[in-house]
């Protein structure tokens, strides 16, 4: 799949069924999916792929509503003309996707806060960034501060599947644990908000 995606020859969408083919071809060839194996893998699909779509019908009445009301356009331009400083901006929404994080999965914030919040960023001036080193660097912290708010405390969805596969652990235990990654997470994010040349590096070098 790595191979495939980077020399080329394959998207990240043809990639991920070839991946899953070659899984389904394994999962034969070594005994695992029989009959009822093919049963509970087709559910299982079925069910992931029906929230998804339910999640994703929801996101596009959302934003046909916020296109005709004009509302993130509207936002933006107050939010410009506000006299906050942007990166304070950028802080409070960091800090929203980490309490999001709680309550709603990756996939849901994203499609429901994105509308909202990049026409937001890109009228903003992040360390003099053109408009398509913004989007990526934006797109970065966004990405990593959604999968943080998955683990973060009290309420981290991530953490709680984590417990209930290692049912003789506490809780509190689990939370305990994630705390060291929390905090190089934090740290990591104050660098790419600081310097956002270490996010952008690799995009410029392959890019060149």
């Amino acid at each position: 799949m790595i191979v495939g995606i980077y020399d080329g020859w394959a998207n990240p969408t043809e990639a991920a069924a070839i991946g899953a083919a070659a899984c389904g071809v394994l999962a034969v060839a070594t005994g695992g999916m029989r009959t009822q194996g093919i049963i509970d893998s087709a559910l299982g699909a079925a069910q992931a792929t029906a929230m998804i779509f339910l999640v994703l019908l929801g996101a596009d009445m959302l934003n046909t509503a916020l296109a005709l009301s004009q509302m993130p356009v509207e936002l933006a331009a107050w939010v410009k003309n506000s006299q906050v400083p942007p990166l304070l901006i950028m802080v409070m929404i960091l800090a929203i996707y980490v309490l999001l994080g709680c309550v709603m999965d990756s996939l849901a914030m994203i499609l429901l806060t994105i509308p909202i919040f990049y026409p937001m960023v890109m009228g903003l001036d992040f360390w003099g960034l053109n408009p398509t080193d913004k989007s990526i660097w934006f797109g970065i912290l966004a990405l990593m501060v959604v999968e943080i708010g998955l683990v973060h405390p009290p309420v981290g969805m991530n953490v709680y599947i984590i417990n209930r596969l290692a049912k003789d652990v506490p809780l509190r235990e689990t939370f305990k644990g994630v705390i060291p990654f929390l905090i190089s997470d934090f740290v990591r994010i104050v660098l790419l908000l600081l310097f956002p040349a270490i996010s952008l590096v690799l995009v410029r070098m392959f890019h060149n």
